[in-house]
């Protein structure tokens, strides 16, 4: 068994940046990442543009600097590999956490590779990590996806997205830019608020010329091997089809959180784990959340560049409730 002061479970930007705080007030810190570090930006499609700009990326006080206003996926991937071998930040990547369980106020933790025990523990395990679940039938199929890549395998195939957030309009773009034959199906009225408002026309202009099938008021009820059957408008439509992406969202992994104890709240308002909001420690003592996971399924109030300042606060919290180490 390796005894650790403090295990950071999630190495993404967030869990990154909590390890960097603590590790520069002493706190003797591992990170385990069942990936390797920020292993949700890897996943991001390979041409993926940011929301944000590079400086509210930045984390350990490293700056982010990239020509264009916005930086891409793999530019990411170089900066926070760059930031962890400045800080020499402890991680065990490709090591996956099975069970937490809290022993005489310590965390006895298993992993695919060893055990672990440690005083103070922090949750970062982010939100893309479970895809919702997609109820109909023929969901299950191999040709449906719920994590968009790379286009250019699905060059002149039938591809039906379903959704119509972010993640399908950029997916669609991509698809539809590689030659693929692309309809998006969502259940919604209109485009979301949400959407990105710079890639918004070049989509709305590709519907309007035919270049993409978009169908909104519509459902999704069958796939096939070779066709998706949905409802719209009172219709049941038929079409021909080789691949799915449905792209319906992500939620943290609640299970795993209630293995560790930690409560959760449902409520009109979505579901989320219950935690102080002044210190992010859970109903669990000394155990803290950071990071996306924090705001539940509401992905759209915590992001990167808010959730990066969990770790600082978090840290606080550890050093004013801090005694003597474990002894090693």
């Amino acid at each position: 068994m390796q005894r650790v002061e403090s295990i950071i479970i999630g190495g993404g930007p967030c869990g990154l940046s909590a390890a960097i705080e603590q590790k520069k007030k002493g706190i003797e810190t591992l990170v385990i990442e069942k990936g390797n570090v920020v292993e949700s930006i890897y996943n991001y499609p390979t041409h993926q543009t940011f929301f944000s700009s590079s400086d509210k990326l930045s984390i350990g006080d490293i700056p982010f600097i990239v020509e264009e206003s916005k930086p891409r996926r793999n530019q990411a991937l170089v900066y926070y590999r760059e930031v962890v071998k400045h800080h020499q930040l402890n991680i065990h990547p490709f090591e996956e956490v099975l069970t937490v369980k809290k022993i005489d106020n310590k965390f006895t933790i298993t992993t695919t590779k060893d055990v672990y025990e440690c005083k103070f523990l922090t949750v970062a395990t982010g939100y893309y990590g479970q895809h919702n679940t997609l109820e109909v039938e023929g969901a299950e199929l191999p040709k449906v996806f719920h994590y968009f890549k790379e286009a250019h395998p699905y060059f002149n195939q039938n591809v039906v997205i379903i959704g119509g957030k972010n993640s399908a309009v950029d997916a669609a773009l991509e698809l539809e830019k590689a030659g693929a034959n692309v309809t998006v199906i969502y259940r919604g009225e209109r485009y979301p608020k949400a959407i990105k408002p710079w890639i918004l026309p070049n989509f709305e202009s590709l519907v309007t010329h035919e270049k993409i099938t978009m169908e909104f008021n519509a459902n999704v009820t069958q796939i096939t091997e070779d066709t998706v059957t949905y409802e719209k408008d009172g219709r049941t439509i038929e079409i021909d089809n080789d691949y799915v992406f449905a792209m319906i969202g992500y939620h943290p992994d609640y299970e795993f959180l209630k293995s560790i104890g930690i409560e959760i709240n449902t409520n009109e308002y979505g579901t989320a784990p219950v935690y102080n909001r002044e210190t992010y420690e859970t109903n669990v003592e000394n155990c803290y959340i950071a990071g996306v996971i924090a705001a539940g399924n509401d992905a759209n109030t915590i992001f990167i560049e808010n959730g990066k300042y969990h770790g600082g606060i978090i840290t606080q919290s550890i050093l004013s409730k801090k005694q003597t180490p474990l002894e090693t």
